[in-house]
């Protein structure tokens, strides 16, 4: 048996190598192991970003309120979030491989379901196991990577890679997303995961590692449960707070909740002998400068594709299709710096590349709202901030894994799932819902305007197309106050960024150039 350590050799940095012997004898199966893994990662993200264009779409063709449209994307994150931290433990119990074709096979049934969903009820439901079967093999992902590569540089490269090609599933989705929608139904956004996860599938089957169970790690299901509870009640907080007016008693409900279970979660783990979240691992600066640098990036790049996308086909005119390549420039632009800062992080150090990106992703923000009007700016500045969350992205998963225990790889690899997850959800709930807000409190309806053209752009645009005289002056007055919420969320989004880079380069602040891995020995 083989032992991967990282940082000064130690017993509790000491874990047996699971896989057979000469399994990954050759760098090619290591690397056919990255793709196979980058695959499953890239449907992943792809299905949430996918649907930022079909919004729109579905909105009309199901007959989906306001409400339940924001929860055909949040069941998705929401669902996954709570559940990261649960499968990343039972994966360190029975098994990574085992987990990611578990998980795999279960996402691609889930995906066949919501291509075929005839209401929103039913299509809410599907997203929600697709989040199931993502959450199974998320975790997996990863620490299948670190158990394969146990050259730290090499390792560092693979991870940038991984994190590329989530960045690609975010450039793809809306693009897919807007493609699809000009020549099939609205299914189609979901059907093309199944040929991908066939061939995800079998290819898992020949080069992924087999990894042995270790039926002495524990599994908490109460523990599940609670995450889950907490996370519902403390978005749905978010989103309720974020409406114009907000609910009171709903608000403070869903707080109380959250509290609770928030509460009994914290206790149990601490009496669990193997917690499903051992909070020591989060005393390590690094591995959190990690964790808060991916949810930062992943709140930007989710909240910056979903209105702008909104206000270039609402306001614009743009198509689907259209809008898609433009938000996609995000996520295009964080190719480049992902691929270098994975190759030079062993050189740098963390905090140049993690408070540095954010500061640059922020000034991206700032100067993409400063040329909504003019496209060439708006291109400038969406490459700016991709250029600025790639850097993040790339190195944030090495910062986490680098800092863990590799005995639980698994649980630190669903922490950084949480991490990405409940940014993207956050991005969804509290930008969404304040787009909404905003614009229902900035309009100014012209004479004899219908009320209901409050509730939103769209519903604005509708009654608009009724015709009469009203009609241009209140596309004038709804367009108007569209783009004044989209700059002032965008606003808000650089500010989240600032913020970011100031925590993020405080936590590293001891943390020069040379390897990742820092203070083990504390955990």
């Amino acid at each position: 048996m083989e032992s991967v350590t990282r940082g000064p050799v130690h017993p509790e940095a000491e874990i047996k190598n699971q896989s057979h012997p000469n399994e990954l004898s050759t760098n090619n199966q290591r690397w056919f192991v990255l793709l196979t893994v980058g695959a499953s990662l890239l449907l992943i993200t792809l299905d949430n970003a996918v649907l930022y264009t079909a919004l729109p779409t579905l909105i009309r063709e199901l007959g989906a309120s306001s409400s339940q449209s924001l929860w055909i994307i949040n069941a998705y994150p929401l669902v996954m979030t709570g559940l990261l931290l649960s499968t990343g433990t039972l994966g360190d119990r029975i098994g990574h491989r085992q987990m990611f074709l578990g998980g795999l096979a279960l996402f691609g049934l889930a995906s066949l379901a919501a291509a075929f969903a005839p209401t929103p009820g039913a299509l809410i439901g599907a997203r929600a196991i697709l989040a199931i079967g993502a959450a199974t093999m998320m975790p997996a992902t990863l620490a299948l990577i670190r158990i394969t590569f146990e050259d730290e540089r090499e390792r560092n490269l693979a991870i940038a890679l991984w994190s590329c090609l989530s960045i690609v599933g975010n450039a793809l989705g809306p693009i897919i997303g807007g493609l699809l929608l000009e020549h099939f139904w609205w299914g189609s956004v979901f059907l093309i995961n199944v040929p991908v996860v066939i061939a995800a599938f079998i290819s898992g089957l020949l080069v992924t590692p087999r990894t042995l169970p270790d039926l002495s790690r524990l599994w908490d299901k109460v523990s599940s449960v609670q995450v889950m509870v907490f996370l519902s009640a403390l978005v749905a907080a978010i989103q309720e707070f974020s409406h114009s007016p907000p609910s009171v008693p709903t608000v403070a409900v869903a707080l109380g909740v959250a509290l609770i279970a928030g509460t009994l979660f914290v206790r149990r783990q601490a009496r669990l002998p193997q917690p499903m979240l051992d909070f020591a691992i989060l005393r390590n600066s690094a591995f959190m400068a990690g964790v808060l640098g991916a949810a930062f990036a992943i709140f930007t790049l989710a909240g910056v594709q979903l209105i702008t996308t909104q206000r270039f086909q609402l306001i614009s005119g743009f198509s689907p299709l259209e809008a898609g390549c433009l938000v996609s420039i995000v996520a295009l632009g964080c190719l480049p710096s992902a691929v270098v800062c994975g190759g030079i992080l062993h050189r740098t150090g963390l905090l140049p590349l993690i408070g540095g990106g954010l500061f640059v992703a922020a000034l991206g923000v700032l100067l993409a709202s400063a040329g909504l009007q003019h496209l060439g700016w708006m291109i400038a500045g969406l490459s700016l901030t991709g250029l600025g969350l790639g850097t993040v992205m790339a190195v944030a998963s090495s910062a986490i894994i680098g800092n863990v225990d590799p005995r639980k790889l698994g649980m630190a690899s669903s922490v950084e799932g949480v991490s990405f997850e409940f940014g993207s959800l956050l991005a969804v709930a509290v930008l969404g819902s304040l787009l909404a807000a905003l614009f229902s409190s900035g309009i100014q309806l012209p004479q004899g305007a219908s009320a209901a053209a409050r509730e939103g752009m769209t519903e604005a645009l509708v009654i608009a197309s009724r015709g009469g005289a009203v009609g241009p002056a209140l596309i004038e007055a709804a367009s108007r106050a569209f783009d004044q919420s989209y700059l002032i969320l965008m606003h808000l989004i650089a500010g989240v960024l600032l913020f970011g880079a100031a925590v993020t380069s405080f936590l590293l602040r001891r943390h020069g150039p040379g390897s990742v891995t820092y203070n083990l020995d504390s955990q």
